[in-house]
């Protein structure tokens, strides 16, 4: 069985459900090495300095923002002093209507499991509550250095945990394509016509059916 990413309370309320996060997807992008052309020897990327082409060692590099031509520098160790700490608990804020987290917002599914067969019942009726109420969960909390936003939800008779982009991460599309075309106009003819064809090319939601070749 696979260990979970993280560990710890769901909480709401005074509701307290101890929980194991679980990665949900996998990636099956094929990871190539570099090679010598005609031999066998892997190529290494080496760390140089841009102005000598000396090689740096790691020890001797430090993080640096651009602040426009100037650069404020930033040692390992202060960026450890103020990275956030990981959450012990995660705890909902409020519940929104399912249908207004659009689409653009999810980024990443987990699953979440009970951590431990006591708390089975609690868990399952979390799930069937959300799931009749046509509810999310909104939370942030703290997992491997980084503060996400996330939504709960009930699928299948399973507890999903999804990451959510924050909103100043979501392009403007009016600034992103210069050629959008607005709301057209179109006769009550060709908007019939165009629903037909959506209509008679309808099919049942199956992503099985669809392979990356």
């Amino acid at each position: 069985m696979a260990r979970p990413v993280w560990a710890g309370n769901l909480s709401f309320g005074l509701v307290s459900l101890p929980v194991g996060l679980y990665t949900a997807t996998d990636s099956h992008t094929i990871h190539f090495h570099q090679l010598q052309r005609g031999t066998s020897d892997r190529i290494r990327n080496r760390r140089v300095n841009e102005r000598t082409g000396d090689e740096v060692e790691l020890d001797d590099i430090v993080k640096g923002y651009d602040t426009g031509g100037e650069y404020v520098l930033v040692e390992p160790k202060e960026l450890d002093e103020i990275a956030p700490g990981r959450s012990r608990s995660l705890d909902i804020a409020g519940f929104v209507d399912l249908a207004d987290i659009e689409p653009i917002y999810f980024d990443k599914t987990y699953y979440l499991g009970p951590r431990g067969a006591e708390f089975g019942k609690v868990y399952s009726l979390l799930e069937q509550a959300l799931a009749m109420a046509g509810k999310a969960g909104i939370a942030t909390f703290v997992m491997r250095q980084h503060e996400y936003l996330v939504a709960l939800k009930a699928e299948n008779g399973l507890l999903t945990l999804h990451t959510l982009h924050w909103s100043d991460e979501i392009r403007d599309p009016k600034q992103e394509i210069d050629t959008l075309p607005g709301k057209a106009k179109a006769s009550d003819k060709e908007l019939k016509m165009a629903e037909q064809l959506i209509n008679a090319m309808s099919m049942t939601s199956d992503p099985s059916e669809f392979h990356d070749t």
